[in-house]
């Protein structure tokens, strides 16, 4: 069985040379990231509160994503409220809970493998122990279109709903971390399936790079395709040192955050490379003096709308998952 934490970091040995400074390039000052972090957490505790108090289900967007990154400030020694950050988490827990006889039958719950991947992933950044619920899910993953080339949800919410990389990457990670031992002759065979569509399938956005470079771990990509897969997202870089959801798009904190986290982890760069120096100065700008990262949705709406307390009206559930990956990228680049 894999280690859980251990396939986050195979790549950071294929990484290369880190680049260098030169003397007119300015590295962001650590000091005005902390500052950043703490402005963030009590805006993230709001919105994952707000969302539970007003729906029973678990969101990816106000459930999943706060709790990965209070979980890991928290690790790091910022202040959180513990007391609503497990109430988060067992939020997450009921929402499985209730769809326990389902998922043990294969069938899941609404949102299917974007809801049960990221509230698995959730549940790992939290360190909680496997379950019956766990196994569960872990065999529901498996069961779900178990007849195709990998996993899919062809959402109407991107970017984070949509892309086939990223369900199939939630699923992946979900499985290597809470896949029992008696599930594992079917995780690795679900590896062997799904590792060529991962190698040949073309990314088409943003999303998809990002989670396709995550997923590569996993499937024991050779050197050359994740270096490939590497440089093919730095290239995406713009010249205000943000990243973009799509070619006609303009950078956004979305984009920019979720693909500096996949490059850090991935390759263990830091502040001192100009790529990521340049992606967090771009987020330090775009941050609010509140605290937040706003992003424009282009999801279509199709539940009945309610304020968590996350501001921005319609745009709040994108923001709040923006922020989210964006106080990430700073709880990185400290900690690198």
């Amino acid at each position: 069985m894999r280690c859980r934490s251990c396939c986050m970091f195979v790549l950071a040995l294929l990484s290369g040379p880190v680049a260098v400074f030169s003397a007119d390039e300015e590295v962001p000052e650590t000091a005005s990231i902390r500052p950043a972090i703490e402005r963030a957490i009590p805006l993230l505790e709001q919105g994952a509160f707000g969302s539970s108090r007003q729906r029973k289900c678990f969101t990816c967007h106000n459930q999943a994503l706060p709790v990965m990154v209070l979980s890991k400030a928290q690790k790091d020694g910022f202040s959180v409220d513990s007391e609503n950050l497990e109430k988060q988490v067992q939020h997450t827990v009921a929402h499985l809970n209730r769809g326990l006889a389902n998922y043990r039958e294969g069938r899941g719950q609404g949102g299917q493998v974007i809801t049960a991947g990221y509230a698995l992933w959730s549940l790992l950044e939290a360190g909680l122990e496997s379950s019956e619920t766990t196994d569960a899910v872990s065999h529901y993953l498996l069961e779900y279109q178990k007849d195709t080339d990998h996993w899919s949800h062809r959402g109407s919410r991107p970017p984070s709903s949509g892309s086939d990389f990223t369900t199939t990457y939630v699923a992946l990670h979900s499985l290597m971390g809470f896949g029992t031992a008696e599930q594992q002759s079917r995780i690795d065979a679900r590896i062997r399936t799904i590792s060529p569509w991962i190698l040949k399938e073309i990314p088409q956005d943003t999303e998809d790079h990002v989670f396709r470079l995550r997923s590569l771990p996993y499937i024991d990509a050779e050197k050359p395709f994740i270096e490939k897969a590497i440089t093919e997202l730095v290239d995406l870089q713009r010249s205000d040192g943000g990243w973009a959801q799509t070619s006609d798009l303009q950078s956004d904190a979305y984009a920019t955050a979720s693909v500096l986290l996949a490059l850090i982890q991935a390759s263990e760069r830091t502040l001192q490379d100009p790529v990521i120096s340049r992606g967090v100065d771009y987020l330090l700008k775009q941050q609010t003096k509140e605290g937040s990262w706003h992003v424009v949705t282009r999801a279509k709406p199709f539940q009945t709308y309610y304020e968590s307390g996350f501001p921005y009206g319609a745009d709040q559930f994108i923001s709040i998952t923006a922020s989210s990956w964006a106080t990430w990228v700073l709880l990185e680049v400290l900690s690198h």
